[in-house]
């Protein structure tokens, strides 16, 4: 240990040759490209970012995030089973309508109730 001005700290040297010393072990520090969806975050967008969180939020507009409401309320999720067949056609019916599956059981839903 060595101690220099009242603090104590740990010898991280060994003995290199001609009794020299060299550090025991060696940290090597590499730029770390962080990414959001693939794309790297730039020091810029950073910035950007700060900028945008110190000029404040609208809160009711922070307030308002989540899933649209479908129908007249929140909606809740209902488990069904659906064989294999069944699933492919209501697949393929949304592939021909070009709506989510979900989209489209509403859609049968609705007008079996109709």
């Amino acid at each position: 240990m060595e101690v220099s001005q009242g603090v104590a700290r740990p010898n991280f040297h060994v003995a290199g040759p001609y009794g020299s010393r060299r550090p025991a072990f060696r940290i090597t520090l590499c730029a770390v490209k962080e990414t959001i969806g693939g794309v790297p975050v730039t020091q810029e967008q950073i910035q950007a970012w700060a900028d945008e969180a110190e000029r404040g939020y609208d809160v009711e507009e922070l307030r308002r995030r989540g899933r649209k409401p479908i129908g007249d309320g929140p909606a809740k999720v209902v488990p069904v089973r659906l064989d294999d067949t069944t699933l492919a056609a209501v697949d393929e019916r949304a592939r021909q309508d070009h709506v989510t599956r979900s989209e489209a059981i509403r859609a049968a839903i609705r007008a079996y109730v109709a």
